[in-house]
Formats: structure tokens, sequence, C-alpha cells
């Protein structure tokens, strides 16, 4: 079912990513209502026509958003089970419940590209000190430990070497189930960021390369500077996870390129996704330009890069104090780069504040003239 302008598009949870989503829905026509347990004023709320702040769980809250919607999305995906329900029991949820419940939960994500026989490390499902014990000797170590729920951003996670005391590295973990995957050799992380229209219609928007720090995102160079050969796989695995989860709507699949020139899925983003924020400025139709229309059964747009770019994030480590800017200019003075803010009340360290895009007639040119801004900024 389509949902043209002015159809109000409905959001689950209210960041930056809903916020520039918002940004581009109502540009293009479409009414905006969000439903986000964040106070009121979230960066997604400051461009909604409506916004209401309740917990996930609150059922009046949510009939109450259900009712003024014609079709909901999420913009991100650790929402409880019983809220994605309810919402698709009323109203179509793009991405549906069953890929979003397959991709929060780092174990059912695994299994998942396991069962559809999509390349990912080797890994084990532990619960105890015991389980552990097993999964290490069978996978080898280095290896890695990650919580199954909730772990982004590096958060719940723990390196394994031969010299790790296990029962000490199980302590971070105990109680909850968790995943062990086997070391990857990688010489470099990539992802592809692209959408997926009710009737199967697929746009992709290419191969990007990101370097991380702190496992925090910290660069995005767009297009990747890989082989083709290596874009074409990363492709083709971004089409096996949209056709396996039968998925609606724009999404992310992290990668791996590995020392013997293999693509791995290492993680599957059910939304937009940081490092496809260059395609706001880079792309003749951008990430949430594309989420906008698939969610609504609309034409996918036409998402090939016009320009090379390159996005680096802004966190709240480089804010003078929580309530204060840093002094733009290096930014602001450069003819080719956009600065983006995300409307956040207060700085925190490792925070997404904001990004900044710099496009180039050559990629080497724009990578070089945004570290010489990051490096202005103090980020390092």
């Amino acid at each position: 079912m389509m949902f043209p302008p002015p159809s109000t598009l409905g959001v689950l949870g209210g960041g930056q990513l809903g916020r520039m989503l918002a940004l581009e829905a109502r540009r293009a026509g479409h009414r905006i209502a969000i439903f986000t347990d964040e106070p009121q004023g979230c960066p997604a709320g400051q461009f909604a026509d409506i916004e209401i702040n309740a917990s996930y769980d609150d059922t009046v809250a949510l009939n109450r958003f259900l009712q003024q919607v014609d079709v909901v999305t999420a913009e991100f995906e650790n929402i409880p089970a019983a809220c994605l329900q309810a919402v698709e029991a009323v109203k179509p949820l793009r991405p549906g419940s069953k890929a979003i419940f397959t991709t929060q939960h780092r174990e059912r994500e695994k299994n998942f590209l396991r069962d559809q026989g999509i390349a990912c490390a080797p890994f084990r499902v532990v619960d105890d000190l015991k389980s552990l014990e097993t999964a290490v000797a069978e996978l080898g170590s280095p290896c890695v430990i990650k919580t199954a729920a909730f772990g982004y951003d590096g958060k719940g996670q723990c390196k394994v070497t031969a010299e790790t005391n296990l029962a000490e590295a199980w302590k971070g973990f105990e109680g909850h189930r968790a995943v062990v995957e086997q070391w990857v050799s990688f010489v470099c992380e990539v992802s592809v960021v692209g959408a997926r229209g009710i009737n199967g219609q697929t746009a992709v928007h290419g191969c990007v390369e990101n370097q991380h720090t702190h496992h925090i995102l910290d660069v995005t160079i767009a297009p990747a500077r890989v082989e083709p050969q290596i874009v074409e796989q990363a492709v083709e695995l971004w089409k096996a996870v949209a056709e396996g989860l039968g998925y609606v709507g724009t999404m992310a699949v992290e990668m791996f390129v590995t020392t013997d020139g293999k693509v791995i899925v290492n993680e599957i983003a059910p939304r937009p996704h940081n490092s496809g924020h260059y395609s706001i400025d880079a792309c003749r139709t951008n990430q949430f330009q594309q989420q906008q229309r698939a969610v609504c059964g609309l034409p996918l747009g036409d998402a090939s890069q016009h320009t090379p770019a390159v996005m680096i994030n802004l966190l709240g480590d480089i804010w003078p104090a929580p309530l204060t800017h840093p002094d733009w200019s290096p930014v602001l003075n450069h003819p080719r780069a956009k600065l983006h803010l995300y409307g956040k009340r207060e700085a925190r360290a490792r925070r997404k504040m904001g990004h900044f895009t710099v496009l180039g007639d050559m990629i080497d040119q724009a990578l070089n003239d945004a570290l010489a801004i990051r490096k202005a900024l103090g980020i390092g």
C-alpha cells in the first residue's frame, strides 16, 4: 500500500536518525509523528508535527500515536518486541517486526546469517563460563566476546587473547547470553547502505570505507578505496541480507574485507546508518529520502553518488563545555564542507553530536581536506 504526501509518517525513536528522516519527509510534503521515550524536544521531535513522549510499553500513549499516523518506521532497533507487535497489529510497520527483532539481538542476527548461508565470522553462543571456555577452545584466540543484546559502538565487547583470564573476562557478561566470534584478520572495514521497496525493488548507494576510533565510527570515505570485486561482493551480501529478511526500508550492512580478499558480514543495522550520512550531500537520493520512499511504498530514487565525499563524526569530546559549542570556522570556511548538527541538548564524551562532510573532485582531495579540518577542530 502506498502513502504519498501528505500522509503522516510515524517514527519510533527520537534521535538524530529520526531527525534527518523528518527533515527529508517534511520537505517532500509528509507530516511526521514521533513516539519516543526521550524528553520533549528531542532531536527528531524538533522537526515533528506531533511528538509523543512516553515509555515504549505505554499502550495508551502508543494507541494515541497510532491513531494519528498512516505508516510507521523505527529510527533505532532496540525497541521492545511487544511495542513492535502492537504497532504492526494496527498499522503497516516498515521494516517489519521480524526484521527488527532479528537484527536487534546479536545471537538471532548471527543465526540468521548462518541459516541464510551469508558469509560471517565463525561464532558460538555462550551463557556461562564453561560454555565460554569451550567456545574459545574451538574458535581459538584471539576472539571476541560480545553481548547478545543491546550492544553498539563497541559497548559490551571484550577481546580474548591467549593471556586472557576467562573467569575474569566472563564477569562482565555473567547472567547474560553472549556471542563469541573468531577474530577476523581484515585489511579494512566497509559498509553498504541501500533501500528495498515493498515490491522488492532495491537501490544501493555503493560501498564505503569506514575507520573507527574506540569502536565508534570516525571517518567514512565514499567511495571505498577497494577493488571492484570487493565492491561487487559487498553489494551482493547486502542484497542477500535484504532478501533474507524480506526487508522494506533503508538498511546498512557493516562488513570486513579480509586479508585473503573476501568480504564477510559483521553487523546489520535495520535503519539508516552513520556511514551513510555522506549521501545527504553526495548522492542523488540520500539514505533518508530512500527511507521515506520505501516506507511509504513509493518508487525508490537514483541512489548513485555524484561527488566523492568524506564524512567525519563530531563527538561530544570536542565541546569545550556541555552547553558551549566549538568554533566551527574550520568547517564553515571551507567552500565544499557541510556541517550537520543533531540538536542534542548536552554534549558528553563519545556522544554523537553531529558530523561534517567534505566534497572533492577526487577522493584523495576530499580526504586530505577533511583530515585538515578534523585536526583544526582538535579531533584526535
